[in-house]
């Protein structure tokens, strides 16, 4: 059974639909990517599915009816998003931004202090900086601190819009590193993201999403090597 099965989807705003009839479907421990141009209606998707926007269609989460789920109850079950803004609290320490990201665990004291102890682990960088202000960080780092603060909630399920976003190469690179290691947690992971190449070499399967509509997919390896996708999005002919 599909972790997250999203069936015949649809978004408005206003009168004006920017998500239609989209179906996608992620297994437990897969990496899925969508990609697409601005404006496709990529982000809009996730907002969606976290339960921020209002939609029509069909999703359920581990087998439950999203429809009767509150963005809250979504984040208690282990679905979580790091958005596009990143969404951190500037004035707060590394420290609290990720203590705050263990909120719903906040019965388990000693599983968030053992959470946070892994995360420093994984996160040398944040570790060193756990007494700086989050706005203090340089923008890789900033985008490990919404990564890290995802993950205390322990999610199944992690959605990620533009994770390389304004990021240079080379950090890019690394955000990516740690995006494939979250297999190693079993993370599964729903990737939106305009690096359509970095995202393809990440995922295990991807759609290609236009004006609000999935007009391809398959197993990333072969998007890679679609002369369309290719065309389009990865800089071939």
């Amino acid at each position: 059974m599909a972790l997250l099965a999203i069936d015949q989807v649809s978004v408005a705003y206003d009168k004006v639909e920017a998500v239609r009839d989209v179906s996608l479907a992620i297994e437990p421990g897969q990496i899925v990517t969508v990609i697409g141009p601005n404006g496709a209606g990529k982000t809009t998707l996730l907002g969606a599915a976290i339960g921020l926007l209002p939609w029509r269609g069909r999703m359920s989460y581990d087998g439950l009816d999203l429809s009767r789920m509150d963005v809250e109850g979504r984040i208690e079950r282990g679905f979580c998003l790091v958005p596009e803004t990143r969404e951190l609290f500037g004035d707060l320490s590394v420290a609290d931004n990720l203590l705050l990201g263990g909120y719903s665990r906040r019965r388990d004291a000693a599983g968030v202090k053992q959470s946070l102890a892994d995360l420093y682990g994984r996160f040398p960088r944040l570790s060193e900086r756990r007494g700086q202000r989050a706005s203090t960080l340089s923008g890789g780092e900033r985008q490990m601190l919404a990564l890290g603060r995802a993950l205390m909630a322990k999610p199944r399920l992690l959605l990620l819009d533009e994770p390389s976003l304004g990021l240079a190469p080379l950090i890019i690179r690394e955000v990516f590193k740690i995006i494939s290691s979250l297999r190693e947690l079993g993370v599964s992971i729903l990737l939106v993201e305009q690096n359509a190449r970095a995202a393809l070499e990440t995922a295990d399967y991807g759609y290609v999403l236009e004006t609000g509509e999935i007009v391809h997919s398959g197993s990333a390896a072969d998007l890679m090597h679609d002369p369309k996708v290719t065309a389009s999005y990865l800089g071939g002919h």
